[in-house]
């Protein structure tokens, strides 16, 4: 905290006022030269000089009082507590309040880097891992340090690197973040952006040198999410309103109204498998040994390319990291090298037995869309094996995906066995059969095991050889959420590892 410029009250006063944010009209009873030494809105990260924020809807007085005792001096807040002693500054929106707060606390660092933002109902961890792959390569070509990665399997600002615990950051750890890349001295950054922190604010005053828009499906409609598609659209359309180029896929539903919203970028690039109109077109997709390889044709130039990734719906995903190397002018022979080169961790993951017998896909496939996807992916790519699925679904959010994943697996799967997916405050056994019911109409019967580390012994050593075996939902993941809240768990990867070495051992 040290490194960075100590600004007045008055500064955040005035910002907050700037932007018609202030609920009070008389001025502040509090010394607005007073300087800021952290801006925090919790009440375990306060130092002396802290400004506090008091946001959430859970929020209590006790945090503040907290807050205080630490060494606050003032506090922003949609309502003021008069029994603590401090100046309030009291605003009508605190999340827009924190957005702005959060950026001017941390200088903007925004400004002096560029950020690709990715936001989708499905691929955008895959996108931002080949986006990353490729603009590293550019920059170890020209002996710059790799760029940062702020995604939904980890964060790496280049200061710290941990397991993620948002797919975006709320707006004081986002800043910090990128703070920490500057610092560190990055010059690119990529993230994925979520339609919930383009809703509520988490990116205000961030700069995008890029948006990238792939796709909109059904997905996190809920009470405590969106309300319907057509909020959820909104929210995701906003992302154009802070970028200058924006990558746009031209196969996506709603495309209209994404290529009108992403008008308000100076720059468009689209990509597309189906318009050889787009800037950016792929066509020949196919399996090459265990690379899937693609024709695609940029104003700069035409050749192949090809992703270590399986899938081929992964061919849309890497279209995408080809407009935003087209949208920053990396070379064709870089963009190649970096496609090629790229790992997704938990991302279709392929582990095989010995025999070549049973194929194991880890893939963090966790709606309708995204698994119909990946297992239409895997029946055309293992042709005349049995197809098993493994999933479950999320405990008190997202209930449509019961649906959407059910009628995905009752499609295309021959197997099915249904288990653990962050339940969290649900019974594993009432959410599975939930989704049954659609399985069901779709004449599958399937199996019910809650615990997933038996449930995946059982889905690879109980397959019919020649067997593929997909595990969906999980990825990489090491925690499941519970009604007590996250547990560790081992990952898919691992367990199937496990279940393959039993199965090699006879």
């Amino acid at each position: 905290m040290s490194n960075r410029t100590r600004l007045p009250l008055g500064d955040y006063y005035q910002l907050l006022l700037r932007h018609g944010l202030l609920a009070d009209a008389a001025p502040l009873a509090a010394d607005l030269t007073h300087p800021v030494s952290l801006v925090s809105c919790d009440s375990k990260l306060v130092i002396p000089n802290t400004l506090f924020v008091c946001k959430g809807v859970k929020f209590k007085e006790e945090y503040l009082r907290s807050a205080m005792e630490q060494g606050a001096f003032a506090y922003v807040s949609e309502r003021e507590y008069p029994a603590v002693p401090l100046p309030c500054i009291r605003v009508t929106d605190i999340r827009q309040a924190m957005g702005l707060l959060a950026d001017r606390a941390y200088g903007h660092p925004s400004g002096a880097l560029r950020i690709t933002g990715i936001t989708g109902t499905k691929g955008k961890t895959t996108t931002a891992y080949y986006i990353k792959s490729i603009v590293d390569a550019w920059l170890a070509g020209q002996g710059h340090r790799e760029s940062a990665l702020l995604s939904t399997i980890v964060t790496d600002d280049g200061v710290e690197r941990r397991p993620a615990k948002l797919t975006t950051p709320e707006p004081l750890d986002l800043q910090r973040h990128l703070w920490n890349a500057v610092s560190a001295g990055a010059d690119y950054l990529t993230m994925e952006v979520s339609s919930q922190a383009l809703k509520y604010g988490r990116v205000i005053g961030v700069e995008l040198a890029c948006a990238v828009f792939l796709n909109i499906g059904e997905d996190h409609i809920s009470p405590v999410e969106h309300p319907d598609l057509e909020d959820y659209l909104n929210s995701k359309l906003l992302i154009f309103q802070q970028a200058r180029s924006a990558c746009v896929c031209l196969d996506c539903d709603h495309v209209e109204r994404v290529r009108a919203a992403a008008a308000a970028c100076p720059r468009v690039v689209t990509f597309s498998q189906k318009f050889p109109s787009a800037d950016v077109y792929g066509s020949q997709v196919r399996k090459e040994g265990e690379k899937i390889a693609f024709h695609v044709r940029t104003p700069r130039y035409e050749r192949e390319l090809a992703i270590s990734t399986p899938g081929l719906f992964n061919v849309e995903n890497a279209l995408a990291a080809v407009a935003v190397a087209e949208a920053y002018g990396i070379p064709a022979d870089v963009v190649a090298g970096g496609l090629v080169r790229a790992f997704v961790p938990g991302r279709m993951e392929h582990y095989v037995s010995a025999d070549g017998q049973i194929s194991v896909i880890v893939d963090y496939s966790h709606n309708g869309m995204s698994l119909q996807n990946a297992l239409r992916s895997v029946r055309a790519e293992y042709p005349g094996r049995e197809l098993t699925v493994l999933f479950g679904c999320t405990g008190g959010k997202g209930i449509d995906r019961r649906e959407g994943m059910g009628n995905a697996a009752g499609e295309w799967a021959d197997r099915i066995i249904l288990t653990e997916d962050d339940p969290g405050p649900e019974e594993v056994e009432a959410i599975c059969a939930d989704i049954g019911v659609f399985l069901a109409a779709h004449g599958k019967d399937y199996t019910v095991i809650p615990n997933r580390e038996a449930a995946v012994e059982t889905a690879i050593l109980g397959a019919r050889r020649p067997a593929v075996v997909l595990l969906a939902g999980k990825g990489c993941e090491e925690a499941q959420k519970r009604k007590n809240g996250p547990e560790p768990c081992i990952p898919d990867g691992t367990l199937a590892r496990r279940a393959l070495d039993k199965y090699n051992a006879g």
